[in-house]
């Protein structure tokens, strides 16, 4: 059985395949620094976000959202001015008015409780045999997003969304002769 089609020979690659890609994460400030890696890509390939990923963690306070959400235009000068992230104003700006965003929704009812409602609790279970069938975006994708967006967040169309809800196991979008795909078949 061989891996999903995405995944290159970096080793980097293929560890966040074989041990990341696709688990079902229920905490809120993990989701949320998955969110914002997948809205700071953007553009760029995955593999460049991973191999920047320590770097945007000392960057943005390990992603803490209640820390990020009082940061202003100092903390914005100091991000642009670090060559160990992607330096794009428009993301940077995003990911603290996304912690600010995340904080509402965490202290109404909790952002995983907020997620992991959409798709009744429990990962959704796809089956498809090859890469070319995954989706870039589904109708739930484009909900979430619309959601997202009513709630004040920002970078988070229905195509990163979807690509969220890969990562954090909101959907086993491994393909059937992954190996992965039946690890992760069991409810989450």
């Amino acid at each position: 059985m061989a891996r999903c089609g995405w995944v290159g020979p970096d080793p980097i690659y293929i560890a966040y395949h074989d041990e990341e890609w696709g688990v079902p994460e229920r905490d809120g400030r993990a989701l949320f620094e998955k969110l914002a890696l997948e809205g700071l890509q953007a553009g760029l390939s995955w593999l460049t976000i991973l191999k920047k990923r320590e770097n945007f963690r000392c960057a943005f306070a390990g992603f803490d959202p209640e820390v990020l959400a009082g940061w202003g235009e100092a903390e914005v000068a100091r991000l642009l001015a670090d060559p160990g992230i992607v330096r794009h104003r428009g993301k940077i700006e995003a990911t603290l008015g996304n912690a600010r965003a995340w904080c509402e929704i965490e202290a109404r009812e909790g952002f995983s409780a907020f997620l992991w409602e959409r798709v009744g609790g429990a990962p959704i279970q796809n089956g498809w045999r090859s890469d070319d069938e995954v989706p870039a975006e589904t109708p739930l994708s484009r909900a979430i997003s619309k959601d997202l967006r009513a709630e004040g967040f920002r970078f988070v169309g229905p195509t990163i969304v979807y690509a969220f809800m890969q990562a954090v196991g909101m959907v086993n979008d491994h393909v059937v002769t992954c190996p992965r795909h039946a690890d992760l078949r069991a409810p989450g």
